[in-house]
């Protein structure tokens, strides 16, 4: 006897990077910051009073809601949190999409939890390609037939930014459609959309806690737009789980938001380690795209990213290989630390000499 649903049998989870235990790895392959978070963090954890776990969280999260608020000059109302972006992702999809209403658009190389997620609640995709040097096809998104499109801004695993007017192009060419904008590496280049949901009631943005602010083991997650939305969200989230963000992890946030500057000293610090690093490829024979993120897009001239990847992990070092078409030529390299980043060209350079011996 078969227990498992249809949908439970047929679909295909989406698959984190590897985390492998079988010993110490440079580990360059989930975009991880590599720098620990803010030290109100560390002070906060060491204070913390294990006596109130017994009790449950707020399930607004008053606090955190309205630090983000205050972060970004909105109101509380235009606020919703979660465990982690990824949870207020997937709960975009019951949110705005109608299994009839038409489907979600995206483009065919991104964040690929979106089809996970769109044959999770039974909403039809409408898959639309990139151009050939992997940039958004911006006319094609303007007049996509769709009930809303998700743009993850800056793209992933391409690191390639849409810049705000062809954003706003496409919102305006699109007002009865909900936009939806992943912003998870926003904070790495100055694209960002969320000044501009006052203006626009169909533009929703959905950021995180787990890249720029170095708490991705935190899991917290958050959206901002129009009230309507907010609302909406906050109705499907209390229908599955009205605790979704937990006491700890609201406590960590607020720390982390509190030091703006150790926040800006570490961005800045990963923006130069990947400008410096992404030059450094280029010199070995990789072609690397333009990074507006945390990350590197690469593919070597002469050795096959299948080679590479699996060469790095005997060596210790793990990126990511995504062995999906158009892609699959491409490694995506976490930017590390300097040290990190240093054992990651020395291993390349070891690799690129033994073949050469061959």
């Amino acid at each position: 006897m078969n227990y498992l649903s249809k949908l439970c049998r047929s679909i295909q989870p989406y698959m984190a990077g590897e985390q492998p235990q079988d010993k110490k790895y440079v580990k360059l392959n989930t975009n991880e910051n590599p720098y620990p978070p803010c030290p109100g963090v560390a002070e906060f954890i060491k204070d913390f009073d294990s006596e109130k776990l017994k009790l449950y969280p707020d399930p607004n999260n008053t606090a955190l809601v309205n630090k983000i608020a205050k972060r970004h000059g909105l109101k509380p109302s235009n606020v919703f949190v979660g465990n982690g972006s990824d949870e207020v992702l997937a709960l975009c999809f019951p949110t705005f999409f109608d299994k009839d209403g038409g489907g979600v658009a995206y483009s065919d190389v991104t964040y690929s939890f979106y089809k996970v997620w769109a044959k999770t609640f039974e909403i039809p995709s409408n898959v639309i390609p990139l151009m050939d040097d992997f940039r958004f096809d911006v006319s094609e998104f303007k007049q996509a037939k769709c009930q809303g499109m998700i743009i993850c801004n800056p793209n992933a695993p391409t690191g390639l930014i849409v810049n705000r007017l062809d954003l706003r192009s496409i919102i305006e060419a699109n007002p009865e459609k909900i936009i939806i904008i992943d912003e998870a590496y926003a904070d790495f280049c100055n694209c960002s959309m969320a000044n501009y949901v006052s203006r626009y009631p169909n533009l929703l943005i959905v950021r995180t806690f787990s890249k720029s602010y170095s708490l991705a083991g935190a899991r917290c997650g958050y959206a901002l737009g129009n009230e309507v939305l907010i609302r909406g969200l906050k109705t499907i989230k209390d229908s599955f789980n009205s605790y979704t963000v937990n006491r700890f992890t609201e406590g960590v946030a607020i720390k982390a938001l509190e030091d703006v500057n150790y926040f800006n000293d570490q961005v800045d610090r990963i923006i130069a380690t990947r400008d410096k690093y992404a030059d450094e490829l280029r010199a070995i024979g990789f072609d690397v795209l333009p990074s507006s993120t945390n990350f590197l897009f690469a593919k070597h001239n002469v050795i096959a990213a299948s080679e590479l990847y699996y060469q790095l992990k005997k060596n210790g070092v793990l990126v990511r290989h995504f062995n999906a078409s158009r892609v699959d030529a491409y490694l995506r390299i976490t930017v590390g630390s300097e040290d990190e980043m240093a054992k990651l060209v020395i291993a390349v350079k070891k690799i690129i000499a033994d073949s050469q011996k061959q």
